[in-house]
């Protein structure tokens, strides 16, 4: 293919893709490409679930979605639906007899949840009354919703992208106002925008590189070369950014793996019983007390962490001993952050036996317990050093601020633009980093064919996130995590 041909063949892909990345108003309404090429049969079904809680409660909704979902709603009302109108009306069975009475809405295509006709029956929070209003509607037609099957629908039919379907189950899980602000942020389409803009920064790259190609006898700073290079370079900064907040919006979702560790008989259990505010551990004056790992969520101004307390790792110890201290190198392995405990009257005590088990670790706080026995004042706390008692409460408060500063950040508040995001989120954003950071060092080298290859690889890596790259393998893992009738 000619320079110019190519390069027309790329500005008309371009111009396809472009629409695809513009700012978009929550929900986001293009879809990246065709789902529905993607899933199966399906699809085609009607589908209905309970959408409220499981138990007793004043209201319960039963959400049918599908093209025979008004026909079912209108059958089991006895009346027409008008669209978006709330009837008061009764909902019946297949002999005439009242199961209930209440609310009944018609909400059309494609002005819905779904994207689909979806009707919603709204009955009296009766378990065994929502449960025969399924019941009804499979029998005239309808089936059992798989979970998730629902954002999985409007995700098809572009009405949230991939990012945005997951933000949904997010929201519902949030534990606490700040995870929830997080997740509505995301529902929002605030993470999607962020990487649909960088995606279509390197198309638009892209198209320029590949569209020189032909031109390659000529140096490349003639090409507008200059320009490429300051280009890359910012969508550089703004991926690596994004990441960073990426890794806090994963950090607020899924909390902190923190693992306790130390010599024997240093406080480390004691910590942890501060920590969670109870006895959950076992603490005595005899080196080698805790044996196995011992677990403990705790919530620390909204951060969740996984508290881990370990076996004193030293030299010896009897065969029980030796293996709870294999256990905690191995739990250390999977760990986001090594809190390392250890005795304020002798702070590089035991700091040989455990080095090397923390060496790996991402993140570590040296945390130097009992210092109330010391006879002199503490030294001064460090970023990544503090002077605590667990017996007597000195330093706690420095200690929560501490880890919440690694959890998310030192801010007050996660601010105004954050967003939670997902492991696999940030396995695309660090895909989509280090392909980037080829692309500008084969531009360098004047290696356009190379570095338009890393760029297409960036490009689909970011894709993956919000769905524009998504097998059904990933999909049906994805989904299958939501609650039934969402």
């Amino acid at each position: 293919m000619s320079g110019l041909l190519r390069c027309g063949w790329l500005q008309s892909k371009a111009a396809e893709q472009a629409p695809l990345y513009k700012k978009q108003s929550a929900p986001v309404a293009e879809p990246f490409c065709d789902h529905r090429a993607m899933t199966d049969s399906r699809h085609n079904d009607t589908i209905v679930a309970i959408a409220t809680s499981a138990g007793a409660g004043g209201v319960g909704i039963v959400r049918l979605s599908g093209a025979r979902a008004a026909a079912i709603g209108e059958t089991i009302c006895g009346r027409q639906l008008d669209v978006r109108h709330a009837h008061h009306v009764g909902f019946f069975d297949g002999a005439g007899d009242t199961l209930d009475d209440g609310i009944a809405i018609h909400f059309a295509a494609p002005a819905s949840f779904t994207g689909e006709d979806v009707v919603e029956l709204q009955a009296h929070g009766s378990p065994v009354v929502l449960q025969k209003l399924v019941a009804r509607c499979c029998e005239l037609g309808a089936r059992h919703a798989r979970p998730g099957e629902f954002s999985e629908r409007a995700f098809v039919n572009g009405k949230l992208d991939l990012t945005q379907a997951e933000a949904i189950a997010d929201l519902i899980a949030a534990a606490d106002t700040r995870a929830a602000r997080a997740a509505r942020r995301s529902l929002d389409g605030v993470f999607s925008r962020r990487v649909n803009a960088i995606a279509a920064e390197l198309l638009s790259l892209r198209v320029q590189i590949e569209a020189s190609i032909d031109f390659a006898d000529e140096p490349i700073d003639t090409l507008v070369g200059h320009a490429l290079k300051h280009r890359l370079a910012a969508a550089h900064a703004a991926l690596v950014q994004l990441l960073h907040e990426a890794q806090r919006g994963q950090k607020l979702r899924d909390g902190l793996h923190a693992v306790i560790v130390g010599p024997p008989n240093v406080g480390k259990s004691s910590l942890l019983n501060v920590l969670a505010g109870s006895d959950r551990a076992i603490v005595t004056d005899i080196a080698g007390t805790t044996r196995d790992l011992l677990r403990e969520a705790i919530r620390i101004d909204g951060v969740e962490l996984l508290l881990v307390d370990t076996a004193g790792v030293r030299e010896g110890g009897d065969a029980i001993e030796r293996e709870g201290m294999r256990r905690a190198r191995d739990e250390l392995k999977r760990a986001d952050l090594a809190i390392v405990v250890l005795d304020a009257r002798d702070p590089r005590g035991g700091m040989t036996d455990i080095a090397d088990a923390i060496a790996e670790v991402p993140q570590r706080l040296f945390v130097h317990n009992k210092a109330d026995l010391l006879g002199a004042p503490t030294a001064s706390n460090t970023a990544d050093t503090l002077w605590v008692s667990a017996r007597t409460g000195a330093g706690l408060d420095t200690l929560h601020q501490s880890l919440r500063a690694l959890a998310i950040g030192d801010q007050t508040d996660a601010g105004d633009g954050a967003f939670t995001a997902r492991a696999r989120h940030v396995d695309g954003l660090h895909r989509a980093h280090h392909h980037l950071g080829i692309a500008q060092a084969q531009l360098a080298q004047e290696a356009l064919e190379l570095s338009a290859e890393e760029l297409r690889l960036s490009h689909d890596a970011l894709g993956e996130i919000t769905g524009r790259i998504a097998p059904n393998d990933l999909l049906g893992h994805i989904f299958a995590t939501f609650c039934i009738g969402k």
